[in-house]
């Protein structure tokens, strides 16, 4: 049964972010933008794969929404393009966690009522306590046509409009209603984009200087603007609304007091290689992460390389290999034309789709002790599976290496990590209560010769960033919900 707050993938072996955002306003008002932002998208792809969506305001001061399943080039056709005129709008991949997979819970979510003008978002992230909310507003006969909780802002939004027509006086109050962790793009019919950051996904602001116009852009990742030739300026602020407009800069609005609890996986996996993030480097991160691996590291070899699981293993594989003097080779090659195998309708064609997406080079392998590099391991379904490839093409010994500590509970803040039970190594501890007895349940299960995790002091010193401004509760179960009855409600049964 699909959880209300997580929707569920049994189908493959790697965490998913539920969405990527982006925003562009080009100074020149002639200047028509859907086509910047389905390229933004475009380097966005990895954060969300199930649908794409793009919200733009024409000089009419009319919004225009056009959302599809599918990826960003087959949702937004080059057809679908070349109707959207204006110098200022939105998009969006998604991944859904909160609400099904259903076409009305893509985004850019479009509003219109009575009670404010129309407006557009784009939203990134979870909010724990919607289903509260949800059902206050209800109560007071208002009507939802999806399931997730972005409707839910957009009616928070449509409400305290009847308040104050000031849209950052909306915005703040709204945010303060709002638990879990999100970066928001709000769109106004005005042309305005008004933008928030709640302090734990992430989200950043730059500029592209062409010969006809300044475009002021807004992302989840700095690739996006980097893609587009732009200049990063600078990550927002946790609790920072900044105000966007074609006459004027980035402007801060306000600053509102949050403690910042950054996802500690948009530096394991999530986020591309080539993205800043908070003034650090993914990529170097991700080496740092497979250095301190190797200081930790307590088994010996002989006739060993470090192989990385292609794609998201490599910087951290290759941060290892350099630190332990360890020849670094790829010795698996991965199919690009497979993808999105979490589609497909039964476990049997989703393993025959993992066994053509990977595949070991036996001349590299062969007679070698492999030290298989992951950024992480989930269900250890498609580990499992590696490993034996690598024996199949020679390997002596695998030991399987993973640059993030065990995953050991549920995330409510956006990332589609399963129940403690579908979690390998929650489902080991329950059994062991015993953190070696664990991991040594998991080696044999997926038949390694030996199996190391990074230490969650090593994944702190890796990130360099204060462990109270770092969101651990995948690792530890720390969650740090706001709302104690959405705690009680999350907590029941549950975790």
């Amino acid at each position: 049964m699909k959880s209300e707050f997580l929707l569920k993938r049994a189908s493959d072996d790697v965490p998913h972010e539920e969405c990527g955002i982006i925003g562009v306003v080009a100074k020149d008002p002639s200047v028509h933008v859907s086509q910047t932002i389905f390229q933004g998208l475009m380097a966005l792809q990895h954060r969300g794969q199930e649908a794409a969506g793009i919200s733009i305001v024409d000089a009419n001061k009319t919004i225009h929404t056009y959302k599809q399943e599918g990826l960003v080039f087959e949702a937004l056709t080059q057809e679908v393009l070349s109707k959207l005129w204006g110098n200022v709008g939105i998009g969006h991949v998604r991944y859904g966690t909160a609400g099904s997979g259903d076409i009305l819970n893509a985004q850019p979510f479009h509003y219109e009522t009575t009670q404010a003008p129309p407006f557009s978002i784009a939203f990134n992230g979870n909010i724990t306590n919607y289903p509260i909310l949800k059902e206050q507003l209800k109560s007071k006969g208002r009507i939802f046509l999806t399931n997730g909780d972005t409707e839910v802002i957009a009616n928070l939004l449509a409400s305290n409009h009847l308040v104050t027509e000031n849209w950052v006086e909306n915005l703040t109050f709204t945010t303060r209603l709002l638990d879990g962790a999100f970066s928001l793009i709000l769109l106004t019919n005005e042309g305005d984009i008004y933008i928030y950051r709640s302090g734990n996904k992430p989200l950043c602001i730059g500029i592209v200087k062409s010969m006809n116009t300044e475009l002021y852009i807004v992302a989840s990742e700095s690739c996006a603007i980097t893609s587009l030739g732009g200049t990063l300026i600078r990550d927002v602020e946790p609790g920072e609304i900044v105000h966007v407009h074609q006459d004027h800069f980035f402007h801060q609005e306000i600053l509102i007091p949050v403690q910042p609890h950054h996802c500690i996986f948009e530096y394991v996996y999530f986020a591309r290689g080539d993205s800043i993030i908070d003034k650090r480097s993914v990529h170097r991160t991700r080496e740092q992460l497979g250095r301190i691996l190797a200081r930790e590291e307590k088994s010996k070899f002989s006739n060993a390389i470090v192989v990385p699981v292609p794609d998201s293993g490599r910087s951290a594989a290759l941060g290892y290999a350099s630190e332990s003097d360890i020849p670094y080779d790829e010795g698996l090659m991965k199919n690009r034309y497979v993808f999105r195998s979490f589609i497909a309708p039964s476990q049997a064609e989703r393993m025959n789709l993992v066994r053509m997406k990977l595949n070991a080079v036996a001349t590299i392998i062969k007679d070698k002790e492999v030290i298989l590099f992951d950024d992480s391991i989930v269900r250890g379904t498609t580990m499992t599976r590696i490993v034996r490839l690598l024996r199949e093409a020679g390997a002596i010994k695998v030991h399987v290496r993973s640059s993030s500590p065990p995953i050991a509970d549920p995330c409510f803040y956006g990332v589609d990590f399963p129940s403690r039970q579908e979690l390998i190594f929650g489902r080991k501890i329950l059994l062991s209560h015993n953190y070696e007895e664990a991991i040594e349940l998991i080696r044999k299960e997926i038949g390694a010769d030996s199996l190391q995790y990074l230490s969650i002091k090593g994944l702190i010193k890796a990130i360099n960033l204060p462990e109270k401004d770092l969101c651990l509760a995948c690792l530890n179960g720390k969650y740090w919900f706001n709302h104690e009855k959405t705690k009680q409600f999350l907590t029941d049964g549950r975790i």
